[in-house]
């Protein structure tokens, strides 16, 4: 069964699920964002979460009002679910107008959607409803929401990591031809993308791996199982707490920066590495090399790696090929 319903959002509320839809990769055939499959996945994962936090939100407003008052239950879920649409759920907060959406589903989305109009209306619509519901996920860190999207695979792994089993996917960047076995040791979230890493060791080179979590497809956890290594385990917690998207190898760094430098580093703070120590122009680093080369790659002459050679060189090359295209 497929429905078509025409929901309203306002445009920030909108803007920022076409964010989270473009982030998580759900495109169309032409690589546009698919926001409709992605507000399917978003109702299906949620909504058993959304109604439990609204009903434990009203009960616990209901208790305090009891509590301080005499006043009645009945009048105490009158006012309970008053505050909420007032303070909480309260549309004037929003800037912007509102513009229209049509959503399609089908399958388990139709059915939760059938579900919320035949029990949770009450007072209000179903666009209204499902626009509170958004506005609550969208309140979430992004590393949750994450969970949220991706409900299935989190499970998964989660039940990996602590039976210690192997797990088996592809990803989204390196096709579905190409299955990965790996050993997976920790969950870890990146505060500069908000977004959560799988750190593990590739059972095929026997290296340590990093994968982002939304870009896993056909996640799979296997029967065989792997011994807990203490000294990988050790080494992913460490990589885990300073960088879980990169766990390339950890190097000593010099980079010069000039004033344009320094006000660059100041201000670009995504994935940007931590500073050992600082002596004039000289800046001190010891990070994963290929987390370093992947941010001065945006400074241009404004730093300068003087060690260690292999990142200076990668950076050189970086730079030689670039203006090698731009020449012809």
């Amino acid at each position: 069964m497929t429905e078509k319903y025409k929901i309203y959002l306002s445009e920030d509320t909108k803007s920022r699920l076409i964010n989270d839809a473009e982030l998580f990769e759900f495109t169309k055939n032409d690589e546009s964002v698919n926001l409709n499959a992605f507000l399917k996945t978003l109702i299906v994962n949620y909504f058993d979460q959304y109604r439990h936090d609204s009903e434990a939100l009203l009960s616990n407003i209901m208790q305090d009002l009891t509590d301080l008052t005499s006043i009645t239950n009945k009048d105490a879920a009158v006012l309970a679910e008053k505050i909420v649409s007032t303070y909480i759920k309260n549309d004037s907060l929003q800037s912007g107008k509102n513009s229209a959406l049509t959503l399609t589903v089908s399958g388990s989305s139709y059915d939760i959607l059938r579900i919320i109009e035949n029990n949770m209306l009450k007072d209000t619509s179903l666009s209204q409803y499902l626009k509170d519901m958004f506005n609550a996920y969208l309140s979430i860190p992004r590393s949750e929401r994450e969970a949220i999207i991706f409900k299935d695979s989190y499970e998964d792994i989660t039940r990996a990591l602590k039976e210690h089993r192997i797990l088996s996917f592809t990803t989204t960047t390196s096709g579905t031809d190409k299955a990965y076995h790996v050993e997976p040791y920790i969950i870890a979230p990146s505060k500069e993308e908000q977004c959560n890493y799988l750190l593990c060791i590739d059972r095929k080179v026997r290296k340590p791996r990093t994968f982002r979590i939304s870009r896993l497809r056909s996640v799979f956890v296997t029967s065989d199982t792997f011994p807990i290594n203490s000294d990988i385990q050790k080494e992913l917690q460490e990589k885990a707490i300073r960088s879980p998207h990169s766990v390339s190898l950890t190097v000593e760094a010099v980079v010069k920066l000039n004033q344009y430098g320094v006000r660059k580093f100041k201000a670009i703070t995504k994935n940007r590495p931590i500073v050992s120590k600082i002596e004039g122009d000289l800046y001190y680093f010891d990070w994963p090399e290929l987390q370093l080369e992947e941010y001065f790659k945006r400074f241009g002459r404004d730093a300068i790696v003087l060690k260690p050679e292999s990142l200076k060189e990668s950076i050189r090359k970086f730079y030689y090929y670039g203006l090698r295209e731009y020449s012809k």
